[in-house]
């Protein structure tokens, strides 16, 4: 359905007991992209082209995630991590620049605080590393107030996949309109690649074994040590949200809003990310 960028490829790799997919194109230094939910690699797909032309881009499906396969346990975030760090270096690469959205973000906090040395850069945001802040979100909100609902309903055993399988676009446009401040920027043809990727119960099952580890991500991120590699985190309308995960997870850490973008940054304002990530990374 989706239209791969011009230059890039897509690959299988077979990783720590799971079967990653990704798309790869450019050249340069490897910069590894890590979507999040409820979305794929073709998250990327309009910043692709432009940091091509600087860097080798690895963007991968997660365990669970898009063609990537979805196996039954695993999802904790730092096994998740080690996924990417196998997958990388089955690919001949020692150090990467890795960037992550979301459960992306997760994923990318963990890796650099468990493979360091294999990290030039970091960059995540919406939210960024799994923290306490997560478990503060309200159950009633006032009128106004973000609600984490979602953190538990996808955790749920049976029940998102009873209600949702074969009818995910309900959630994927509920939930672009409601966190993006432009949901133009999401066309019918990426809402439909969403839904497709996560209208089985089997793909909707992934996504619990995420949240359902969630409580042991942040128990596990409270435990590590500051990162000591630039850190960069990003955000639009929820920085508050991501300067509380991150602002004390690194010790060179920079915080760069982008005025008026809602939770999907990839996808509302990909020029803006390409041109922080750019100067970021350099």
């Amino acid at each position: 359905m989706s239209t791969t960028p011009e230059g890039f490829e897509h690959h299988y790799a077979d990783v720590n007991g799971v079967r990653l997919h990704y798309v790869a194109g450019g050249t340069g230094v490897p910069l590894v992209l890590l979507p999040g939910w409820p979305r794929t690699w073709w998250q990327y797909h309009k910043m692709m082209p432009a940091l091509a032309r600087r860097y080798r881009v690895i963007v991968c499906d997660l365990r669970g995630m898009g063609e990537s396969s979805k196996p039954a346990a695993g999802y904790d975030k730092k096994n998740m991590a080690r996924d990417i760090y196998e997958l990388v270096s089955s690919l001949g690469h020692e150090r990467v620049y890795i960037a992550g959205e979301d459960v992306g973000s997760w994923v990318a906090y963990n890796f650099a605080a468990n493979f360091p040395d294999a990290t030039i850069k970091a960059a995540f945001w919406g939210p960024g590393a799994p923290d306490e802040v997560l478990r503060r979100f309200p159950v009633v909100p006032r009128p106004g107030e973000l609600s984490g609902w979602h953190l538990s309903f996808n955790a749920l055993d049976e029940l998102p996949e009873k209600l949702l399988a074969g009818r995910y676009r309900l959630l994927i446009d509920w939930y672009i309109d409601k966190l993006s401040d432009n949901p133009a920027a999401f066309d019918e043809t990426t809402r439909a690649i969403y839904a497709a990727a996560y209208d089985s119960p089997e793909a909707i099952r992934a996504v619990a074994g995420w949240y359902g580890t969630l409580a042991e991500d942040i128990d596990e991120a409270a435990t590590h040590t500051k990162l000591t590699m630039p850190v960069l985190v990003p955000d639009g309308d929820l920085m508050s949200f991501s300067r509380a995960s991150n602002e004390h997870r690194a010790t060179d850490i920079r915080f760069v809003q982008i005025p008026g973008a809602g939770h999907y940054l990839a996808e509302e304002r990909p020029d803006e990310l390409v041109r922080e990530l750019l100067a970021f990374f350099g």
